[in-house]
């Protein structure tokens, strides 16, 4: 699914088929498979996602497509993967994106689908952020358009009568869920457009392509449920768009099975994700389940129009979606984006005379300050306060920050290696202290965050930094923990982080932070429930909604200029990949999307 995205919380599962009636009124009638049976590369749907199982929920939709009209579907990932968790094993990087891969195109056959067209773009980490995630994909030498090239490219080659792609729009998204759907809705424009990429037509010889419709997923629409859902008129109430709904409990001609269930089985083929642990049958009654709903964004080639709303006061995030969704031609993409947040927590973390002992332990006077509760952010609310539960105390001294952490937990989560696997905190019990130095970053790039394992297999505690200016080893971070044991009922997590590690100056009367521990209560390297200090949605992710910590007195060294983040951009390539290259031969689609010779 994606780079640090949460994958063990998953929205329900919108295991879901279409009826005929449905199919017809989606996507182009079969016979548009037949008139271009003779080109290897057609095919009539064709999903644009970021990541490796962001197609999942739409798998059971384009079996029924697949199996009752003989409608084909293609597959479009823009990257593998390759900064996302791996509840199997250690790898990262590439060779995770490989296997991702192959997890990939092992759940897609399930639903018909044969061709997955990888870009090769880097997957780094886990952010909210689409411009970020935008220059990470086209960084130089490239040129600021080259993802956007390539997808043309590769919707001129398979002449697809329909693009499916993921909600751009960017409250609690991930940026590279954002950034496929605004790439998926400009290269649908632009591949008609004889004038775009030029080069494409004069030189590699192909054709404009116009599309006829573009879909994108509603994972968020509250439609009704049951076998009329999908035959009812919706719309989506932000956007003022139409929204097609697909079934989830008619069964497949060729074994029996509700398509809910394949979709389920498919679902379970992405392991290192954590999908193996989704239990094996699906037993929710099909006058239950949801569909899985569809946002109309154009039909006939051009965009469907809705009403304008527009907002004020936009934060630079959401200004940019705005002018983006305008220069699309589908302003009303950007109605309501912005939500209403919620004031800020804040606290003082006062200074103390004397350095509190890093031992896991609050010592006397150590912590002077208030103490912060924290409380249910994502995932599964605890069953009580002896299920998950805990605070946090702020302190300073001199020009080092001090953190402790107390959890109540009832269950431990997967114990890692902490010389080979200190990483990817959120798959078991953990804590992650987050800083931002001038309270006004508008991704995690330009901020401090650092996750803590409690315990290890080596017994102590580990400390790693994620998603921030510099992901990595965290040197300099000091961290012990006490961990209760006979019965297990929680930890105790303490650091001290030296203010000179934030990547800019400490303004200290608008530093941000959040605090927030992971509880897993599973050995399957899967998380369930998630509490934080500042606890609105993003809490890990988006900078706007930390809380305020004031530190009384400290003067911070002046004429220190702030540092440039440093992002982990290596990608796996399709040319070191058997099965794209391939299907490279069999299509005659030139790899990773690149210009044909």
């Amino acid at each position: 699914m994606s780079a640090h995205r949460p994958r063990s919380f998953h929205p329900p599962l919108l295991v879901a088929a279409v009826t005929a009636l449905l199919v017809g009124s989606v996507v182009a009638p079969a016979s548009a498979t037949a008139a271009q049976g003779r080109d290897p590369a057609h095919t009539d749907v064709l999903f644009v996602g970021a990541h490796p199982d962001d197609e999942f929920q739409s798998l059971a939709t384009f079996g029924q497509w697949k199996e009752r009209r003989g409608i084909s579907a293609g597959v479009v990932t823009i990257t593998r993967g390759e900064g996302g968790g791996n509840a199997v094993g250690t790898e990262e990087g590439p060779p995770l994106g490989m296997i991702r891969e192959g997890e990939e195109r092992s759940a897609v056959a399930l639903a018909g689908v044969r061709n997955v067209f990888y870009l090769d773009k880097p997957d780094f980490w886990y952010t909210l952020s689409a411009p970020l995630t935008g220059t990470a994909w086209n960084r130089p030498p490239q040129r600021g358009d080259d993802t956007l090239e390539r997808l043309v490219r590769i919707i001129r080659a398979t002449t697809p009568r329909t693009v499916v792609t993921m909600d751009p729009r960017p409250f609690g998204q991930h940026g590279g869920h954002q950034q496929a759907g605004r790439l998926a809705a400009d290269a649908f424009r632009l591949a008609a457009d004889p004038k775009a990429f030029p080069r494409q037509i004069a030189v590699e010889k192909y054709k404009p392509w116009k599309p006829d419709r573009l879909l994108a997923q509603n994972w968020g629409f509250d439609g009704p449920v049951g076998r009329q859902c999908a035959a009812r008129p919706a719309k989506d109430p932000r956007t003022g768009l139409p929204v097609v709904g697909v079934w989830p409990g008619a069964r497949s001609r060729a074994n029996g099975r509700t398509w809910a269930q394949i979709e389920r089985d498919a679902a379970r083929r992405y392991v290192t994700q954590g999908f193996g642990s989704l239990p094996a049958k699906v037993t929710t009654p099909p006058d239950q389940m949801p569909c899985e709903w569809l946002t109309v964004l154009a039909r006939g080639g051009k965009p469907v129009p809705a009403p304008v709303r527009g907002q004020g006061q936009l934060r630079p995030v959401y200004a940019e979606f705005r002018d983006w969704t305008r220069k699309a031609g589908m302003p009303w993409l950007a109605n309501d984006a912005q939500p209403a947040y919620p004031a800020r927590p804040s606290t003082a973390a006062p200074e103390v005379a004397k350095a509190p002992v890093v031992d896991g332990v609050a010592g006397p006077g150590e912590y002077p300050g208030p103490e912060l509760r924290l409380s249910h952010w994502e995932g599964k609310r605890c069953d009580g306060p002896a299920d998950c539960s805990a605070t946090a105390r702020i302190a300073r001294h001199r020009d080092d920050l001090y953190v402790l952490v107390e959890v109540t937990d009832d269950r431990q989560g997967a114990v890692l290696d902490a010389r080979n696997d200190c990483k990817r905190h959120w798959r078991t019990d953990s804590v992650e202290i987050a800083l931002d130095p001038r309270g006004r970053s508008d991704d995690t790039s330009t901020t401090f965050k650092a996750g803590i394992l409690p315990y290890t297999s080596r017994g102590g505690p580990c400390v790693a930094r994620d998603a921030d200016n510099h992901q990595g080893p965290a040197r300099g971070v000091t961290v012990a923990s006490t961990v209760t044991s006979r019965p297990y009922a929680g930890y105790t997590v303490e650091a001290k982080i030296p203010l000179s590690l934030l990547p800019a100056a400490v303004d200290p009367e608008r530093l941000t932070a959040n605090v927030m521990v992971y509880d897993s209560d599973s050995p399957d390297k899967t998380g369930k429930s998630r509490l934080a200090w500042a606890p609105y949605t993003g809490a890990q992710a988006d900078p706007y909604v930390w809380g305020t910590v004031r530190l009384p007195g400290y003067v911070p060294p002046s004429g220190r200029p702030p540092r440039s983040a440093t992002l982990p951009l290596d990608a796996a390539r399709s040319a070191d990949s058997r099965a794209s290259v391939e299907q490279s031969r069999r299509t005659g689609v030139p790899l990773a999307g690149g210009p044909r010779a």
